[in-house]
């Protein structure tokens, strides 16, 4: 017995009603999948530069704002950020700027952290610092990368509700610490090089996190000293204590200029051509990164090509790829390695200049 028209017109608005829901399942999943996954967060040296990382893949960005009227009171020795530089694209300069940034962030729905990063201010700096704080916020910009423990303290004490991450130049980090920045209202931790994947897995563990996010460097700018213990100044009129030569005896001496000259040899080689994380690599700790709650990932690189940064972002995403591409209980290490150098180093050795040390990742 075929059925009535009615019967007919049931069962396709059922099949319609299914229809709707496995969509809006699928989405829903597309959705909680995409909001588990770790975000990339790009350091961004120019206003030019936003929408194109935007477009290779960036989650988010970090900037330097440094007005003018802060470079000609203080100069370059007491700075605003940990960036001092001047003689190329390493941060904003002026309002007008962040005013052009912010329009593009409300286009592109990405937005953008404010480094005020120094290890300390002296005490007129901290009301100048406010001022700025509150001006930024004016046009949509409410996250601010701090390391200031006083200058946090300062803010929240002025009313200041801006939203706070934790620089990694504040340095040594356990769970207790991690505690008290969460009262003052910290939002994000950021760690910093030095530590172990599984120490942070356990300060991660050890601390409520539903509430904080966690980010851990990712790409480039390996250094092998601690931000929070660096004195160095970052800027044009001086070499970077990093890129120093010390000298010793004459042995010793014998033995640097030899190092020099196979560094300047290799930078040479480097400088033709662009091998990922050739400064600093954690590529292959994404997975073990995963399963220590990190959520975010540091790509540094203000002042960077521009060009070496769009392709660090889309190896970082590919990256990212291959990992959500592993739907496995137990994510194997071996199988992720051997996909990540097919798709990333095309099956050539990579710089092996490892931020984490792989026989520390568990």
């Amino acid at each position: 017995m075929e059925p009535s028209c009615g019967q007919s017109i049931v069962k396709y608005e059922k099949q319609k009603d299914d229809g709707r829901m496995e969509t809006q399942k699928r989405k829903q999943n597309e959705k909680e999948k995409a909001e588990r996954s770790m975000k990339i967060v790009a350091g961004l040296g120019s206003v030019d530069e936003y929408i194109p990382y935007v477009l290779a893949g960036a989650d988010e960005l970090f900037c330097g704002y440094v007005p003018y009227n802060w470079t000609k009171k203080y100069g370059t020795v007491l700075p605003l950020n940990r960036r001092e530089v001047l003689a190329y694209n390493v941060q904003l300069g002026s309002f007008s700027e962040l005013e052009i940034l912010s329009a593009m962030i409300r286009k592109y729905r990405k937005p953008v952290h404010i480094a005020m990063n120094s290890l300390y201010y002296i005490p007129e700096q901290y009301e100048e610092i406010a001022d700025i704080v509150k001006q930024c916020m004016k046009i949509g910009f409410d996250s601010f990368i701090l390391a200031d423990p006083a200058l946090i303290l300062y803010l929240r004490q002025k009313g200041i509700s801006c939203k706070i991450h934790l620089s990694g130049e504040v340095g040594e980090m356990n769970r207790e610490a991690i505690k008290v920045f969460r009262e003052m209202g910290i939002g994000r931790i950021i760690f910093h090089r030095k530590n172990t994947v599984a120490l942070m897995r356990q300060m991660i563990e050890a601390v409520n996190a539903e509430k904080l996010e966690f980010e851990a460097f990712a790409l480039n700018e390996l250094c092998q000293f601690t931000g929070a213990f660096c004195n160095s100044l970052h800027c044009d009129e001086m070499g970077y204590l990093c890129r120093t030569t010390y000298w010793g005896d004459a042995e010793m001496e014998e033995r640097m200029e030899r190092v020099i000259k196979r560094t300047l040899e290799i930078e040479e080689q480097q400088e033709q051509q662009y091998l990922c994380g050739k400064s600093g690599c954690a590529l292959c700790a994404l997975p073990q990164l995963e399963a220590a709650g990190i959520t975010h990932l540091k790509l540094v690189g203000r002042g960077n090509y521009v060009e070496d940064m769009i392709r660090d972002i889309r190896n970082l995403k590919a990256a990212l790829g291959v990992l959500e591409g592993d739907q496995g209980e137990e994510k194997e290490a071996g199988r992720y390695i051997d996909q990540l150098n097919k798709k990333i180093f095309d099956g050539q050795p990579c710089g092996n200049n490892c931020i984490y040390n792989p026989g520390q990742f568990l």
